[in-house]
C-alpha cells in the first residue's frame, strides 16, 4: 500500500510564507510526476504545481512567481514553498503522486490534505 502524508499547513497573514511537505511511503518502485492541488470551500480541486521525476515543473498561473515546487527522489518527498501568500490562496492543499508499485503497477495516490488559511 502507498501512503502520502502532508504537513506544514496553518494560519498565516497575507504576505507571509508557508512550506508544505509531502512524504510518500509504502511499497514503491518509482514515482513519476508529483503534484500539489488545492480545493477552496465550494470550489473544485485545482492543480497548483507539478514536478516530474527529472525536475520539470509546471505552475498554475495564479501562483507563478510566488510558489516553488521541489522534490527529493531519494526520499520520495515533494515540497511546496509558498511566498507572498494571499487570502485567495486559502484552501485545503493535497499532495498527489503517480506511483509505480511492485505487483500493483501504476496508480495515482492522494494525501489526506492540509489546511492553509491566509488572513487579510
Amino acid at each position: 500500500q502507498v501512503r502520502l502524508v502532508e504537513s506544514g499547513g496553518g494560519l498565516v497573514q497575507a504576505g507571509g510564507s508557508l512550506r508544505l511537505s509531502c512524504a510518500a511511503s509504502g511499497s514503491i518502485s518509482s514515482i513519476n510526476t508529483m503534484a500539489w492541488y488545492r480545493q477552496a470551500p465550494g470550489k473544485q480541486r485545482d492543480m497548483v504545481a507539478t514536478i516530474t521525476s527529472s525536475g520539470s515543473t509546471n505552475y498554475a498561473d495564479s501562483v507563478k512567481g510566488r510558489f516553488t515546487v521541489s522534490r527529493d527522489n531519494a526520499k520520495n518527498t515533494v515540497n511546496l514553498q509558498m511566498n507572498t501568500l494571499k487570502p485567495e490562496d486559502t484552501a485545503v492543499y493535497y499532495c498527489n503522486a503517480d506511483v509505480v508499485a511492485p505487483f500493483r503497477g501504476r496508480g495515482v495516490y492522494w494525501g489526506q490534505g492540509t489546511q492553509v488559511t491566509v488572513s487579510s
